[in-house]
């Protein structure tokens, strides 16, 4: 079996308070975050006994994963088995890079950061440094923006300064309505910043979600995927597997990219195709004329 897990912990502590973020920040205490280790540990010692299946981790933590050493060992020791196909991490990137050179050559093929660049709470020249170090250490990686307007010169300057191959994406900010003039501004930077200017109608229709991927939290329930509630079973007594199969959103709208790009009636996967879980698309369209 091919499968997909994007598993979240419940890990919450962020050494960033973003004031647009839509998810509460917290200090976890002590025992919050020997809780959030432990099950990430259980879920690397299983993800690790699953040789008879092809398996793909993208890690979406509420807060950032890795200041925390233990998510940094997963991703090391996820990357080296040979039946791991990809393991990823959103992150801000804030910690160091060093620690990815103990993956290896190989291992460091497999692991790969979905890096967000948030301006105010870190130096630009600081960030722009740490992806120098993702490239020079072989680490696959992508950058992106919240499209607020203050950063919008931010991005620009990022956009100029990384190399061409380094992907900047654009999320379009919670809650925001943005005229044709602005995501003309933003689709200069990100060619694919359509997709996230506006939600996207899914109810009825068929999603990847619960068939070929699946959202696990840290006591191991499965879900289709982080937005839908239902349980589809446990990760760790195998009662997931026979529910997985074949289903249409039973949402209205899906407006995260982390749910969207699995729908089947977008491009995405064609898209972002060998890059789904990092969000690299394999080429991208050249940026429409407009009022950028």
């Amino acid at each position: 079996m091919d499968l997909t897990i994007l598993y979240r912990g419940p890990l919450a502590s962020c050494d960033y308070d973003c004031p647009y973020c839509p998810f509460a920040k917290r200090r976890d205490s002590r025992e919050q975050l020997l809780a959030d280790r432990a099950a990430l540990e259980r879920f690397t010692e299983w993800a690790a006994g699953q040789t008879g299946d092809r398996i793909s981790v993208l890690f979406t933590p509420w807060g950032e994963g890795l200041v925390r050493s233990w998510y940094r060992r997963a991703l090391v020791d996820l990357a080296r088995l040979p039946h791991i196909r990809r393991v990823a991490i959103q992150t801000n990137i804030s910690s160091r890079t060093g620690w990815l050179a103990e993956a290896g050559e190989a291992g460091r093929e497999k692991i790969a950061l979905w890096c967000t660049y948030h301006p105010g709470q870190t130096p630009y020249e600081r960030f722009l440094t740490k992806c120098r170090e993702l490239t020079a250490l072989g680490i696959r990686h992508s950058v992106g923006v919240v499209g607020l307007d203050d950063h919008l010169d931010e991005a620009r300057r990022l956009r100029a300064a990384l190399p061409e191959e380094v992907y900047l994406w654009v999320n379009a900010a919670e809650g925001h309505t943005y005229t044709d003039e602005e995501a003309d501004r933003w689709t200069a930077i990100d060619p694919l910043f359509p997709y996230s200017r506006h939600p996207h109608r899914s109810a009825g229709l068929p999603c990847r979600t619960g068939e070929s991927v699946v959202s696990v939290d840290g006591d191991g329930t499965v879900r289709r995927c982080h937005f839908v509630p239902a349980e589809l079973g446990n990760l760790y007594d195998g009662s997931y597997r026979r529910a997985l199969g074949p289903r249409a959103c039973p949402l209205a709208v899906c407006d995260c990219h982390i749910g969207y790009v699995h729908l089947e009636t977008l491009p995405l996967y064609d898209v972002f195709a060998g890059g789904v879980l990092e969000r690299i698309p394999a080429s991208l369209p050249p940026p429409p004329a407009g009022r950028a």
